[in-house]
């Protein structure tokens, strides 16, 4: 099987051709690793998988993670359905590292477009080691110092579990280093950190909304215009990303799978 590897935005991600995800031997597997770890989003068209196909390719990756917080469907706990519940319900129309809460946060997620609106409903996703590369000296050298504190309260009080995540937020390295490319990132998102370690959130506040700012403008996005059969694979410790909601109550559905990944560091 020969991949063809080609870049969607200037910079980050690549659709990826002649790949059957469904049926993937080490070659290509391997060819497709460098991509990711390269591109950090990747988009496979037209593929045709089940619950347990997804799952087994994501497992290629590494262990599966089961979400804390979001019900998985029927007798898969690997996976969750990401649908349509209107515009006020939305969960992930903000910048987001998936689950970054959590004391190990995901490697990355690998999401499959089961059925999708003829227009909109869109994601985008932001290059965090550009967002960290283009802040001053200055600004680098500061924020290597510093721990965010991250929470999945407002997200557990959304799903209707009360307050029992709010007392609860794990630190972790503002700038944190890629564990298999060596290379740094900005990990702070709009969605979870809610201060700054040792820092009141009225202290952390100018800083965040700069920093959420800065590592999302546009020149470093790419947007993902879905299509039915579409798997689109990302890099949890490299990106953020944010799905937008214009499509009203069209019907929106899609299937998440998301890999154990490490203490950020």
């Amino acid at each position: 099987m020969t991949l063809e590897v080609m870049r969607l935005a200037g910079s980050l991600g690549a659709e990826v051709h002649g790949v059957d995800a469904a049926s993937l031997d080490d070659a290509s597997f391997a060819a497709l690793h460098r991509a990711f770890l390269e591109h950090h989003v990747l988009v496979l068209r037209d593929q045709k998988l089940t619950p347990d196909q997804q799952v087994e390719f994501g497992r290629r990756f590494g262990t599966l993670y089961v979400h804390p917080i979001v019900p998985h469907i029927a007798g898969q706990p690997e996976v969750i359905e990401i649908a349509n519940r209107g515009k006020q319900s939305s969960l992930t129309e903000v910048w987001h590292s998936d689950v970054s809460f959590a004391e190990r946060p995901p490697l990355g997620s690998a999401l499959y477009a089961l059925e999708v609106p003829a227009a909109g409903g869109d994601t985008l996703f932001a290059n965090q080691h550009l967002a960290f590369e283009r802040l001053s000296p200055g600004m680098r050298r500061m924020l290597e110092g510093l721990r965010g504190l991250h929470s999945g309260a407002r997200l557990g009080s959304a799903l209707g579990q009360g307050e029992s995540w709010r007392d609860h937020a794990t630190a972790h390295p503002v700038v944190r280093t890629h564990p298999e490319t060596g290379r740094k990132a900005l990990y702070v998102n709009e969605a979870f950190t809610v201060a700054f370690e040792d820092m009141t959130r009225r202290e952390s506040a100018p800083l965040l909304r700069f920093l959420s700012a800065f590592a999302t403008r546009p020149d470093l996005t790419l947007r993902h215009r879905w299509k039915a059969g579409d798997l689109v694979i990302w890099d949890n410790r490299s990106v953020q990303h944010h799905a937008i909601h214009d499509h009203g109550d069209a019907t929106r559905r899609l299937h998440r799978i998301t890999i154990e990944g490490d203490v950020p560091r």
